[in-house]
């Protein structure tokens, strides 16, 4: 089973998971949240961030989701996870991505977690009216 890591700004991270959990069931084991706060140095994110891709290491790798590209979850994580194998990081986490990689999780390694992650966050992200009255 892929372990999931969610560092995000704030408590973003920590709601998401719980929203998608409602949606799909709780996951017991191997997801973490790591928030970033100003009231933290990133000294201490770092410090969370490495104990928990220590906790979760396994055969089936781990993923690491950030809110936004460049931000600094984005930022602080890249140089932890970049030379770690079966390591891997998607940007732009949403419910829909936590949905599907909840579900996947079990059934893929890392590498094809975050494929589907994207694949899910790119289908999410959609004018919602124009698709739906498009079909009718």
């Amino acid at each position: 089973m892929v372990n999931i890591i969610v560092i995000t700004h704030g408590d973003f991270g920590a709601y998401l998971i719980e929203a998608a959990e409602g949606i799909v069931g709780a996951q017991s084991k191997g997801v973490r949240v790591v928030p970033i706060s100003a009231r933290l140095s990133v000294g201490e994110v770092k410090t969370r961030l490495q104990g928990a891709i220590e906790a979760l290491r396994g055969p089936s790798g781990i993923v690491v989701a950030t809110d936004m590209p460049g931000g600094t979850p984005c930022n602080v994580a890249m140089p932890l996870v970049k030379d770690l194998e079966q390591i891997h990081m998607v940007s732009g986490v949403n419910l829909y991505m936590l949905i599907a990689a909840f579900n996947a999780r079990k059934k893929v390694d890392s590498r094809e977690l975050a494929g589907i992650m994207v694949l899910a966050g790119k289908r999410s992200c959609t004018d919602v009216k124009n698709l739906f009255l498009a079909k009718a």
